[in-house]
């Protein structure tokens, strides 16, 4: 038996009927990562020490009698833009490559409490900005099932090193579908919260008003027990939801009575993969035979949300790269005797294309005579897509659509036609811009044999139903979405 193989629950298990040592389960992950990941480039940083100390002294706790966390003993990897107290957080840029984090994010404070091992920080694009992990100064991380395609972005990372067994359990960040996206193509489950389910106190900012902390898992099961660890309120974030945390694992057997589904017909229109089309909505027929009721929606601005996705995310760019500057941290180029010019040289040495591209438009639309063409206009837009929302949510439950709109695509194959790129994010942009709950759960694979994930989006707080739907489908098409054991 393979621990490394298992899921968190089944761990869980193990643990506690003393089968097995949580120094077992973390070795077990280490070994996995030594023989894959100099081919797959998951992780930019391990923290095999301490994790492995960490692991100790749970096992200790074990043999004291003592109680343990509901995560004890469980290997969890970090995206390299949310923080771990005394470790490199890269942001996978050379303006950050020798930073080291000064203290924990909220979610990893709160990991460590429920005895979690926490293993390394995964690859990522710069400072999240991608759809295919291409962006990453430490190079692409690769697709478990195929060493020559995209495992997807930004936290692509997070979802190969789950995918391929060198993690049990990953963190990820999600600004327009960089959970769901990598969790699509890498064939795991990857679940977005409400905007402010979970704190981002310590995650790297991005686009303040639309990154959300997410997860990564094997299963709906762990992702319904990781979310319950990370979920609740921060009083250190000003975007937090006071309400009460809650354990979503007991949600998920609730029955399926009474829920009606929305097929948004904007998402199944031209440019999406036949394959695709045919897994989600094969999907949908499973919900059918359960007595679901299925009904056509109309989303009438979902053809907007991309331009007002990349309008916005840019603006906030602009002004939250500001501080990288070469003043307070990171990258700073030698033998410059002015300001101006090591502002200069830090920033153009330090950004990615990607990074530097975002600026620009970001600075260009909140310019004096663009300010209301472009940045105004798309916040409009933006109360539009969350009403068409709003508006759905009234006549159904739940949404369901496709992720992505094709199967993971060779490395190199976009790098160099952004806006194709950017159309990657088409089907999960929206979700951000409406700050709604969304999870991608794998529903079969193409005939490459590459993963499909079909995406369920729901209201706010409305994670319970999410996943308890995500956990039937998952039951339903688990013989065809089990994931590669040789990769």
């Amino acid at each position: 038996m393979k621990l490394n193989q298992l899921k968190a629950t089944e761990l869980k298990e193990l643990l506690k009927k003393k089968e097995v040592s949580s120094l077992e389960i973390v070795s077990s992950v280490f070994k996995e990562i030594k023989c894959k990941d100099k081919d797959m480039n998951s992780f930019i940083t391990l923290i095999e020490e301490d994790a492995k100390k960490s692991a100790e002294k749970i096992d200790q706790k074990i043999a004291r009698g003592e109680k343990l966390g509901s995560l004890a003993g469980i290997p969890v990897a970090i995206k390299d833009n949310i923080c771990v107290k005394g470790n490199f957080c890269t942001c996978g840029s050379k303006i950050l490559e020798i930073f080291v984090s000064p203290y924990d994010a909220t979610v990893v404070e709160w990991l460590k409490k429920e005895d979690a091992v926490i293993i390394g920080k995964t690859n990522m694009d710069e400072f999240a900005m991608g759809s295919s992990n291409e962006n990453s100064y430490f190079g692409p991380a690769k697709n478990p099932y195929d060493l020559k395609r995209i495992p997807g972005g930004s936290s692509g990372g997070s979802s190969a090193c789950v995918a391929s067994d060198m993690t049990i359990l990953a963190l990820g960040s999600d600004t327009g579908g960089s959970v769901r996206q990598p969790a699509s193509l890498c064939g795991v489950v990857g679940l977005k919260p409400t905007y402010g389910l979970v704190s981002r106190y310590g995650l790297v900012a991005f686009a303040s008003s639309l990154d959300q902390i997410g997860c990564l898992t094997k299963d709906v099961k762990d992702c319904a027990m990781l979310l319950s660890v990370i979920a609740g309120y921060d009083r250190r974030d000003s975007t937090s939801i006071n309400f009460e945390k809650k354990d979503y694992t007991k949600f998920l057997e609730d029955g399926l009575k009474d829920i009606n589904i929305g097929i948004p017909e904007e998402y199944f229109e031209k440019g999406l993969d036949k394959e695709v089309r045919e897994a989600v909505l094969n999907g949908v027929k499973m919900l059918e035979k359960q007595g679901l009721k299925t009904f056509e929606v109309s989303m009438p601005h979902t053809d907007r949300a991309i331009a007002t996705y990349y309008v916005l995310c840019t603006a906030e760019v602009s002004s939250n790269l500001a501080r990288y500057d070469g003043a307070k941290y990171g990258f700073r180029p030698e033998g410059e005797s002015d300001l101006a010019s090591m502002y200069e040289r830090t920033r153009s040495e330090g950004f990615g294309d990607e990074v530097k591209r975002r600026i620009i438009l970001g600075t260009y639309v909140l310019s004096a005579g663009y300010y209301e063409a472009y940045y105004a206009k798309a916040q409009k837009v933006r109360t539009f897509i969350k009403e068409d929302f709003d508006q759905a949510f009234k006549k159904v439950d739940l949404l369901i659509t496709p992720t992505s709109s094709t199967t993971a695509f060779k490395l190199k194959e976009k790098i160099d036609d952004p806006l194709t790129m950017y159309l990657s994010d088409i089907y999960t942009t929206s979700a951000n811009l409406a700050g709604i709950p969304a999870i991608s759960v794998p529903c079969g694979k193409d005939s490459k044999g590459l993963p499909i994930g079909l995406q369920i989006m729901g209201p706010p707080l409305s994670e319970e139903l999410i996943l308890r739907i995500g956990y039937f489908l998952e039951r339903s098409l688990s013989s065809r979405s089990s994931i590669p054991k040789g990769a």
